[in-house]
């Protein structure tokens, strides 16, 4: 399906009694970016087409996503790519806000919940690097494949205290890139607590990340 100078294609995916339809990029060769919106925001051809693709670590997420207790709870999504997660949570009636640095996320987060029959969940663009201004903060903070390199991981660590109620959790997908052991020191410092909980595996497939979970002040966390 050709849009805007680069393939989509439709795939489904289930997570527990739950199906979505998600529109993706063909292939990891697709690129366009004719205003140089996302050179400009210091996304390199290399890297263009990655917020674009289903990752492993993304059906880990949206995995625990299905079952993790969101009940009153604000959550925010880092790095939400397609908005798999984030749609998730909409679909349980969380109150949830994706977040992105790539100029496209926004649309194939808006294109993929009308896929799915859901309605737009909001959105705001976020450098980590600098944050943004009235975001607020958020009870549950989580994200996939956020940790990928030592520079990104530095700059999450620093920013997500500002995002962060008193009383938060921070559920991080990761496929062990190395970084993990920085961010949980890091973020020792403002308070959390890291624990790796037990998730049951999806039916037929194999889990291939790792489920980071970080609290402060929650059941009784210091």
């Amino acid at each position: 399906m050709p849009v805007s100078g680069y393939q989509t294609q439709i795939s489904d995916y289930a997570f527990g009694d739950q199906h979505f339809r998600i529109r993706a990029l063909s292939d990891l060769q697709q690129y366009a970016d004719p205003d140089a919106s996302a050179a400009e925001a210091g996304i390199s051809s290399a890297q263009w087409s990655l917020f674009g693709h289903v990752w492993p670590a993304g059906l880990v997420l949206a995995d625990a996503m299905q079952i993790h207790e969101v009940a009153g709870k604000r959550v925010l999504e880092l790095g939400c790519g397609l908005g798999l997660a984030s749609l998730v949570l909409s679909r349980r009636g969380a109150q949830v806000v994706a977040s992105d640095h790539h100029p496209l996320a926004e649309v194939f987060l808006a294109y993929n919940a009308a896929l799915n029959d859901l309605a737009a969940v909001p959105y705001r663009r976020m450098d980590w690097a600098t944050g943004r201004a009235g975001m607020g903060r958020f009870d549950l903070i989580i994200g996939s494949d956020v940790l990928y390199e030592r520079g990104p991981t530095l700059a999450l660590a620093a920013l997500l205290p500002s995002l962060a109620r008193p009383a938060c959790e921070i559920v991080i997908s990761d496929p062990a890139r190395g970084h993990a052991g920085v961010f949980a020191r890091d973020l020792a410092a403002h308070g959390f607590v890291l624990s790796t909980p037990r998730l049951p595996s999806a039916p037929g497939r194999k889990r291939q990340a790792q489920l980071l979970h970080y609290q402060r002040g929650v059941g009784g966390q210091a």
